[in-house]
């Protein structure tokens, strides 16, 4: 019998702070379901400076409430990574996503889904557990030296037209899921499980829609908005 195959896309943005446990739990995940074929899309929760403004009345107020939401996601961080007192103590406002999504979308043209996947740690480790400014190239930069991505040629991609229309691709993605919030899995491109869900309650999921997939080679003659198979 041929083995399903479940497609994860993993949305996510390098701001979120309860991504930041997602992705940490995604690679558990990964391990004990190396099966799955886990897709990571950007998620764009703040794409302009004046969208503070919108949220959160100003830039500087948006700092402040954003930081009192990292204590619940401490607690949903295994590792209790999360320095909001080193944030708190920075001098630079909260950045906006666009930046890191760029960066770690460049780390997929050199080294596809796990070099995506290593950026993105990278970018949230240096904003989170480092209080960084990864709205700023040397904050990225130093982010993507301290992986194993290989520098000049993600250098080359960065601000390339390529990366950018990627990054769009993957939020018009969203839009057409309806996806309204990070972090979120969509499966099989059908269907959605929200938040950052425990890693066992994951299994549990993934497992109940695996195992309600038919086998693979008793789907013929079906079509896609992609095409007929």
């Amino acid at each position: 019998m041929a083995t399903k195959k479940v497609q994860v896309e993993f949305f996510h943005d390098v701001i979120c702070s309860f991504c930041f446990p997602m992705s940490y739990r995604m690679r558990q995940l990964q391990a004990a379901m190396p099966d799955l074929e886990i897709i990571h899309r950007s998620f764009a929760l703040v794409s302009q400076p004046s969208d503070f403004d919108r949220m959160f009345g100003s830039r500087e107020r948006a700092k402040d409430e954003i930081i009192t939401h990292w204590a619940q996601a401490n607690q949903q961080d295994e590792l209790r990574r999360f320095n909001s007192a080193g944030m708190q103590a920075a001098d630079f406002p909260f950045p906006v996503s666009m930046p890191g999504l760029h960066a770690a979308k460049a780390a997929w043209f050199v080294g596809g889904e796990a070099a995506y996947w290593d950026a993105f740690d990278a970018l949230q480790a240096a904003f989170f557990m480092h209080s960084q400014n990864i709205e700023q190239d040397d904050a990225i930069y130093a982010a993507i030296r301290s992986t194993d991505i290989d520098f000049n040629e993600w250098k080359k991609h960065y601000e390339s037209d390529e990366v950018k229309n990627a990054v769009q691709t993957d939020l018009a993605k969203a839009r057409q899921y309806g996806l309204h919030g990070v972090p979120a899995l969509v499966i099989n491109q059908s269907q959605i499980i929200p938040g950052a869900l425990p890693l066992e309650r994951l299994k549990q999921l993934i497992t109940e829609i695996r195992d309600q997939m038919p086998d693979e080679e008793t789907i013929v003659g079906m079509c896609t908005p992609e095409g007929c198979l």
